[in-house]
This record gives C-alpha cells, structure tokens and sequence, in this order.
C-alpha cells in the first residue's frame, strides 16, 4: 500500500509523527485538499520514495503501489546566528540519528532491520562530521553517560560511583571482564552484638554467572580488612551470612524511654512491617548512650541498672488492631562503665503484622554523677518468604565497624568480574560456561537470553559467530561492558557489535552480522548491460570546514577503570579537528587507536555512495557485500556481452580501447551473478575481439535462451569499482542497490 507520513518534529521524527493511507491514482495535493491542508503552518520538506518534490510538482506526483510520502517540518530557528544554528542541527541530527532510522524505517514501511539500520546510516551520513556509511560511528559519550539523573550508573558515573538501590531500574548484565559497583539486592540493615556494630548488605553482581577476580572497598582489597566476612551466592544458591528481607522502620530515631514516674509513658505504638507482608521475628535495637555508671567520691564507678519492657500487638493492613497487646520480655541490663552500650534484642513472633510499644520500668537517675539514659534505636522485622532471586550472582557481607571501615567506604563495595558464558562449536554444540571476553558470545547471549530476546538457534547465524570471534581472538578485540539502563535488545546488539567493527541485521528471520573487513571477492557485477537506464547516480559527500581530520575514541580503561581517551589520525593528518566518539565495551587503549585508526580512514577514503536499479539479480548481494561496478559514466571501465567464444578469443557486443601502457584485463560474470577473474588480455583481431593470455576457469554462454555472459574490460584496476552494499531495496521486479565506492586504505590504516 501508499503511504503518507506527517512529521511534526524533525528531532523525534518516532514521537510526533500520524500515518495515513491515501488512494492509488491520487496525487499528492489531491490528499491534502481532502484533508483541508491548503498550506502548512511551518516549512515542510515532501520526500517522495526519499527523494524531495517541490510543491509545484505536488499536483502531478501520483501515489502508486508502492509510494511512500513523507512531509517533515523543518526546525525553526530566529535572530539570525546562521553558523551557531547549523551548528545545533548538526548535534541534533547526531543525537537524533540512531533513532530516526527507526522512525524513517516505520513511516516508510521498511520493517527489516537491513532497511532500518541503512536509514540510520543515512541520517548520521547526512549529520554528522565523521563519515562512515558502512558501520556509523557510534555517537559521543553515549553509552557511558547518565541517561536519567535520578537513577545514574554507578559504574560509569563518577559522581555516583558507590552501592545503591536503583529502585526501578534493570538488573545488570556484565559481559567481559569489568569493574562493577553492585546494586543492592535487598536493604541494608545492621544490628549490635557484643556491644559491636555489624553492617550486612546484600549485592547484586549481575544476571548470570561471573569469575570474580577481587572484591575491593574503593581501591582497597578486601583482604586489608579483617572485620569484613563475605560469601559470594552463584545462581540458584542460598544466602546463609544475613536474612535477605528485613525491614526497619523509618519512624525511631532513638525516642529516650522513660517510666511512667519519670513522666513517660509508652513510646509507640511504631509498625514494625509493611502493608501485605508478614513477619515470624522482631528485632529492637536499644543505645545506653552514657553507658550504665554512677561515679563515686574516689573516682570508681558503680553498677547502675535499666530495666523495660516490649509490647506488640497483631493489626491488619489497614492498621486496626487485631488483638490485645502482649510483651514479648520484660528486660533489664546492669554494668558500670560509662562506654555507650548497644544491644539488640530478637523475639520470635507467630507470623503476622505487628505494632510495638516500649516503656521503662525503673526510675532514672537524674544525678550529675549517674549515666543510665536508655534510647530506643530501630526497630526491625524480618519478613517471612522464600527469596528468590533468578538468575542472578549474589554478593553477601558482614561489616563490623570499626575505624578501619566508614560509613562512607561501606557503601563503595566493588568487584573486578569477568562474566562466564557458554560457546557454540559446529560439530559439539554448546559448552559449559566458562569466563570469556569475546564478543561473539555476549551477541549470542543477548539474543539467547530470558533478559534478551530469547531466540532459538534457528534464529541465529550461529557459523557466521564462530568465524568472526577466530578474527575477533586473532586481533584481540573484546567486549567489556556493563549495562545497568534500560534499552532495547537491538540497542544493547549494535553496542556490543560496534567494538568488533561489526553490524547486526535481520535477514529471513535470521539475525546475521556484517563485519568491515577487507574483501577480494566480490559477489556480483553491475554495468549498463544490467543496470536499469537513467538509474545510476553518484553521491560525492565533500569535506567542508566542519570535516574531522581524526579521531578522538572515548574509552572505559581497564587499568584505571576510568574514562579515558586516545586520538588516532591518519599519518599525515593535522589532528587539528578530532570528531570524538565513545566506544562503549572497549577498555583496551590499542583497540581503542585501531578502531579510531579505522574510522579516520572510513572517514577520508569513503566519500563516494553509488545507487543505481537493477533486476531480480539485485536480490544477488546482501548488506555490506562486495560488488563490482563498470560504467562509462564514471570511466569505470568498458562493458558489454561476450557473444562468441572460441578459446582463446572473446568476441563482444561492444568496442573496447586498448592504451600504449598497462597491463589490460577482462572481468566475466558468471551464471550465478559471481565474478570470474580479472583475466589477462592483449588485443584481438579487432576492436570487438579479446585474446585471453590465461585459460579461464568456466564457459562464458554466448547462446540466446538466457542472458549472455557479461564482461568489464579495462587496463590495471580500471576495469571497474569494488563497493560494499549499503542497502537492497525491492520495488517490485525492480531492485534498487546503494554502495559506498570501497578503499583498501581503510583496511590497512589501522595495522
């Protein structure tokens, strides 16, 4: 069907966008005259199948099978400031660019994630001033940023760099070997013994199974503290060091007790659990802030005693009482020290909701020389349930404190973990999990997994993995990588992609991963015996002012575990205008200079994007395949059909031009549309004749029952153009094909 698509803000081209389905046979101003839209308010470009229509062409363009109209409106700016205004659209456009592909690929019908993720390189292409149409350049401190202020990543933001409870947010999910600051799994709380404090808390390492290297607070190893007891809980375990579910109430704050002769009457009632939850065990947390003493004449201290008493009561979630008050003890404490003193008291209880109560049953001494003050200082209930935490890796502490260990640095609790993962081999199937770094494998998880998309093997181009982790092992590229926010599965793909140079895309229900890497073969060949006339067209993107010399790669350092930063330019560039991007994963500095090595030179060498229309033979290559192109336009080289072969010689449909120097070759299209050579030649008898200087290795067809063998013919290299395929667009029996024109530069810039 036709389609039409209303953008209404350039910058969230996926938010503010109305989708309508016109008539076949109508034209464009036709539609809007039915809507009542004589004129829009604002500037509105109108892309017909992409490409733009003035508006006195809007009353002849008629909408067809397969027209896909986009009006989007312009973004406004005033006061003049043209500079400063291209300047905020093109960090608009960067910013927009990873998310208007998808908008684009929905307005326009294109559903495949080939389609989409092309859509996006175009918007960056068009936004921003590093180029690579192949594999985008990921975008500036992106990855590693804080994308919601009130929930930061504790582990890439240094200003939140500690342990907390990202109410809310997702579990993380650790691929490769990286410093982590464990979310808490379940609220703190501490509790007194022996007149000592302890602190227990309760990680959350992360989804699935993990080597852990070294538990550290801050820089410190664990080790260099003696009062810390630690036990690490692999998924599916049992925390035995604390009680996962204990709740305190935030009301006591250490509420002094005092008899009823004193003036006091009963402190509380206070609720000990939440509203739907039951609990089998008070715990109450009492402070002699002055100890228990009276000071005699000859500076001796004498024994003093403190008694009270505990009331609770059960209630119902609306807080009514359900029964009488019973006392859980009546207790006492007697001692002659003025060292503050604090104790906690557990009481098993029938399993229910409670409130409690306490009052003081002895008098106080008022005396200057006497300490015997009793505060009540928290109030706790261990909830009852079965905790069940998944698939998760689990880190328990007990904390004495001491002065060896502060508030402050209780909560900075760390580890280095590398993430165990399984493998997959063609002939023994999946592994065990074992501790890897590769990226192959983190894709595979992600795909796999109940957090992820939870694909079979079926979906999966598990063999294209396998090769690509032996040339991901050989450079010694890794992933390294937490994710702690929400994002999409295709999102957390492309990040985990993008280190290996890499890009995930959706073929027949196939997820398949397209690596830039050198590539001598390619898979078809186009020239004007297959290119539909009037089709083929050139797109030189031109360096201007704002064109990035090099590259400047942001990266996590896996010495530091700190942001860093390393600028890679070609040898002889400037460096004097780095475009900066952020390579999340990557915490390797020499892998860091190779892929900004590689984006320097995509950046300079790739700035020519050829499109052109073909047959069903477009359906031939896939995203980023190599293809050959001749074409008399460009000088890429002289085409044709061979019509006769008698070995050695080539008779064809067209002349060909022999030069005085070089060395000439001849370039034949197989029937499967692959390449077969470039082959040796020297002149024939005439111009329409070639005399092979090398036996070939097939049969070229000459015969009239089927298409002719196709040839390119040229001297050196000027046969044709290598290019690597950027999209595959079908429009009926006609495909349309966009390639970015190829440079063995940019494979060799960063070795």
């Amino acid at each position: 069907m036709a389609q039409i698509a209303i953008h209404y803000n350039p910058f969230y081209l996926h938010k503010d966008v109305d989708i309508f389905t016109p008539r076949i046979g109508q034209t464009i101003r036709g539609w809007l005259n039915e809507r009542g839209i004589a004129e829009f308010s604002k500037p509105t470009l109108c892309l017909v199948d992409g490409e733009p229509v003035l508006r006195k062409d809007w009353a002849v363009v008629i909408f067809q099978k397969e027209t896909v109209v986009s009006f989007i409106t312009l973004p406004q700016g005033g006061g003049g400031g043209g500079k400063i205004f291209r300047a905020v659209l093109t960090i608009a456009i960067m910013v927009a660019a990873p998310y208007a592909g998808a908008a684009l690929g929905a307005a326009m019908g294109v559903t495949s994630a080939v389609g989409v993720s092309l859509l996006t390189a175009g918007v960056a292409l068009a936004g921003s001033v590093l180029v690579n149409a192949l594999i985008p350049p990921p975008m500036p401190s992106s990855a590693i940023s804080n994308y919601n202020a009130t929930s930061p990543s504790p582990t890439y933001s240094i200003q939140a760099q500690g342990n907390s409870a990202r109410l809310g947010e997702p579990i993380p999910v650790v691929y490769g070997r990286h410093v982590i600051y464990p979310d808490f799994g379940a609220t703190p709380y501490s509790e007194f013994g022996g007149n000592e404090q302890y602190l227990y808390q309760l990680h959350v390492i992360g989804q699935g199974e993990y080597d852990i290297e070294q538990i550290r607070i801050e820089d410190t190893p664990i080790t260099s503290f003696q009062e810390i007891t630690y036990e690490i809980v692999p998924p599916g375990g049992m925390v035995t060091l604390l009680d996962t579910d204990v709740v305190t109430a935030a009301e006591i704050a250490g509420q002094e007790l005092l008899a009823l002769g004193d003036g006091g009457d009963w402190v509380g009632p206070f609720v000990a659990n939440p509203t739907e939850t039951t609990t089998d065990l008070l715990a109450l947390d009492v402070v002699m802030p002055k100890g228990l003493y009276y000071a005699n004449d000859n500076g001796s201290l004498a024994s003093r005693t403190v008694s009270w008493e505990v009331q609770a009561r059960l209630i119902d979630d609306e807080g009514n009482a359900l029964g009488a008050w019973t006392t859980l003890a009546a207790e006492s404490h007697t001692a002659n020290t003025n060292t503050p003193i604090r104790l906690t008291y557990k009481y098993p209880v029938p399993a229910g909701r409670y409130e409690v109560q306490a009052l003081r049953t002895n008098g106080k001494d008022n005396s200057a020389r006497a300490g015997n003050d009793i505060n009540w200082n928290a109030l706790k209930a261990h909830l009852v349930g079965e905790a069940d935490f998944g698939n998760v890796t689990l880190l328990a502490m007990k904390m004495r404190a001491t002065d060896n260990l502060s508030q402050r640095s209780a909560r900075m609790v760390n580890c280095i973990a590398t993430r165990k993962l399984k493998s997959w081999h063609p002939d023994t199937g999946w592994s065990d999990l074992q501790p890897t770094r590769s990226i192959a494998w983190a894709l595979a998880d992600i795909l796999k997994a109940t957090y992820g998309a939870k694909l079979t093997d079926s979906r999966i181009d598990l063999m294209a993995l396998v090769a690509l982790d032996a040339v991901w092992t050989s450079r010694g590229d890794t992933f390294n990588g937490v994710f702690d926010r929400k994002l999409t599965v295709w999102d957390a793909l492309t990040q985990v992609a993008r280190c290996g140079r890499t890009l995930p895309f959706l073929q027949g229900g196939l997820v398949r991963f397209a690596r830039d890497e050198s590539r001598a073969l390619p898979v078809a060949m186009f020239s004007p015996r297959n290119i539909v006339k009037g089709s083929f067209k050139i797109d030189f993107v031109m360096p201007g002012e704002d064109t990035a010399d090099s590259v400047k790669v942001e990266f996590f350092n896996q010495k530091t575990w700190k942001q860093d930063e390393v600028i890679a330019s070609l040898p002889d560039s400037a460096a004097e205008q780095p475009a900066t991007v952020s390579l999340f994963g990557c915490t390797d500095k020499d892998q860091a200079t190779r892929e900004g090595m590689y984006m320097a030179a995509a950046n300079r060498y790739r700035r020519r994007i050829v499109s052109f229309r073909t047959e069903l033979e477009g359906m031939i290559p896939t995203y980023s395949d190599l293809i050959a192109i001749s074409h008399d336009m460009p000088r890429w080289g002289e085409a044709g059909d061979v019509i006769d072969y008698a070995e050695p010689v080539l008779t064809l449909s067209e002349p060909v031009t022999f030069v005085d120097t070089g060395t000439h070759y001849v370039v034949l299209r197989r029937k499967d549309g692959s390449l077969s050579g470039p082959w040796t030649v020297s002149a024939g008898g005439s111009d329409y004749q070639l005399q092979l200087m090398e036996e070939i290795d097939f049969t070229p067809y000459t015969g009239t029952e089927e298409e002719r063998t196709h040839f390119s013919f040229g001297v050196g290299e000027q046969w044709g153009v290598l290019a690597r395929v950027l999209a595959v667009r079908p429009r009926g029996e006609i495909i349309e094909i966009s390639a970015v024109v190829e440079n063995s530069l940019v494979h060799t810039a960063d070795q």
